[in-house]
């Protein structure tokens, strides 16, 4: 019989995991099993669901502070995140921002044992993903934000961008922290790229202590309760200063171009080069913005939309112009295939390590640029075909790109900047995380080369152990699963479907319907008012069932809050 160890925190349920954090006696979980809120999606796909959809909600103090615990438990599903677990956590990180925004500062500390995005619930997970990504953002302007990665699954997909989010990541050598699973890399990229059976390849591109050691987590722990509460005392205490890697955009650029992807690079090695930069020792590099232009949707109706606006982009594979539509500045952003790029899982136009931080740099600036003025809209074109799955993207923490990419859309909400996205082709998994999932306005085509989805249809299959042909017999069960914008559009998340237009040769009438398009949706944003995603739960689709259980955990949660 093997024996549980005495203080193992990685040992530890989900449930017990989040109460031992807390002092006792003090633990008040919300939403827990008696109160059934199951995900109502598995059962028809022949999956047993769990009374508390594998996430823990605690309300309590950590030596007196004010806490939210937010465990992850890794054994059902996977720890994957779909439409109740996704609300539970994204709802609760949106009561304990109102907690602190009424002066009741509250600190939330995400336990992450998740691969990401539930499959079985696909569409759902993508949504509340962002959810969760925007809520962490606006919470760090009043409190840390604290991520805790002990073991078991780790933290990868949608919820490794979620990690890269917060204030302080803290991790036990157990744990691991990737955008994409070894498995997923295979499947994509081949066992040449990343053999998923090789566990020190894994443990050392990925695992806490090569996390810690290449600055992509703050604390390495030993698996033990007490240190996993002290460390996470320190933070709450402000004894341990972090650095707020998603928003250091110079300092990861700089070091990307210090990168040779032709060279198989050692967790050493990435130790080696990324120290000048810990330490603050930046080089300059001038960009190469010279690449050969691209035939995809996103380049096509970039060059439609800025016309002869002049390029403002460092690096071929992330397009950037400032044009007007009418009297309205846009600023216009694309992520487009790049045949030579110097980073080879990125040529197709996935976002990759210099896309993700390219994406935030441009965001950033328009932000600090109009920060005493009017604020320009934001237009992200949308058709990535993914992220880019490789073994240098993971050690060199593509994560972390991704991460910064969303953290500088949230904030240009928050700064008052309407950010829209149109969408004209593919928009896939942490790619469309990184680049359109933030913003307030979704508009896409009607047309069958527009897909939303968190996975290919070959990697989905593997992930879960079934065929694509019962993979495409579920998704007419749960249209989130569904790869095709139609189905996409039933969840309530679009402001609006554009029939009629060329997709793949536009001309000047198709540019003009569109660009009226986009000023409605400028205008329909600055009417609101409101510079988070609520707005995807309060259409009529969402309102009419496209979110029914997403809705109904929030109400639950904000009954049972105080």
């Amino acid at each position: 019989m093997i024996q549980k160890l005495t203080n193992s925190f990685v040992e530890c349920s989900g449930r017990e995991r989040a109460m031992k954090l807390l002092d006792a006696g003090t633990g008040k979980e919300l939403l827990g099993p008696f109160d059934g809120m199951e995900s109502p999606h598995l059962e028809q796909q022949g999956i047993v669901p769990q009374s508390d959809d594998g996430v823990i909600v605690v309300k309590g103090t950590v030596n007196g502070h004010e806490a939210l615990v937010i465990s992850i438990e890794g054994k059902f599903q996977g720890g994957g995140i779909g439409e109740v677990s996704g609300a539970k956590i994204a709802g609760s990180l949106e009561l304990a921002l109102n907690e602190c925004e009424a002066g009741t500062k509250t600190v939330p500390i995400l336990i992450l044992d998740t691969g990401g995005v539930r499959l079985q619930e696909a569409n759902y997970g993508l949504l509340s993903i962002a959810e969760i990504g925007s809520a962490i953002v606006a919470i760090r302007r009043h409190v840390p934000v604290i991520a805790l990665i002990p073991g078991g699954i780790g933290a990868f997909g949608g919820m490794s961008i979620t990690a890269g989010l917060c204030s302080a990541i803290i991790m036990t050598r157990e744990g691991r922290l990737g955008l994409n699973g070894p498995e997923v890399i295979e499947q994509e990229a081949g066992i040449r790229e990343f053999d998923s059976k090789d566990r020190p390849l894994i443990w050392g591109t990925m695992g806490g202590d090569q996390r810690r050691s290449s600055g992509l987590a703050d604390l390495l722990i030993d698996d033990d309760t007490e240190a996993v509460k002290d460390a996470v005392l320190s933070i709450m205490n402000g004894d341990m200063v972090t650095d707020q890697r998603s928003i250091q955009v110079k300092r990861h650029g700089a070091f990307l171009k210090t990168i040779n992807p032709a060279k198989r690079l050692t967790p050493e090695d990435v130790q080696e080069t990324w120290k000048p930069f810990i330490s603050g020792s930046l080089t300059k590099q001038k960009a190469d913005i010279h690449g050969e232009k691209s035939t995809s949707r996103g380049q096509t109706w970039f060059d439609l939309l800025t016309a002869d606006a002049p390029e403002i982009g460092d690096i071929p594979s992330v397009r950037v112009s400032d044009a007007f539509i009418g009297t309205k500045k846009v600023r216009y952003i694309t992520v487009v295939p790049d045949a030579k790029n110097r980073f080879p899982r990125v040529r197709h136009g996935e976002v990759g390590l210099q896309e993700g931080w390219a994406i935030a740099k441009h965001v950033r600036e328009a932000i600090e640029a109009d920060r005493n003025g009017e604020k320009r809209a934001i237009v992200a074109i949308v058709d990535v075909p993914s992220q880019a799955y490789g073994h240098l993207e993971e050690l060199l923490g593509i994560h972390q790109s991704c991460a910064a990419a969303v953290d500088a859309y949230v904030t240009a909400r928050l700064e008052g900047h309407p950010v829209i996205s149109f969408i004209p082709g593919k928009a896939i998994s942490g790619a469309f995380l990184s680049h359109g999932m933030q913003a307030q306005r979704l508009i896409a085509l009607r047309d069958p080369g527009v897909n939303v989805h968190v996975m290919s249809k070959q990697s989905a299959a593997r992930i879960t152990n079934r065929s694509i042909d019962e993979l495409e017999a579920a998704a007419k069960k749960v249209p989130a699963m569904a790869y095709d914008i139609e189905s996409f559009e039933q969840l309530g998340a679009l402001h609006s479907l554009v029939d009629g237009l060329n997709a793949d040769d536009p001309g000047e009438n198709d540019r003009d319907v569109l660009q009226k398009e986009i000023l409605m949706a400028i205008q329909d944003i600055e009417q609101d008012g409101s510079r988070d995603l609520r707005v995807r739960l309060t259409s009529r689709l969402a309102q009419s069932g496209g979110r029914a259980a997403s809705i109904l955990v929030r109400e639950k949660l904000m009954d049972q809050w105080s």
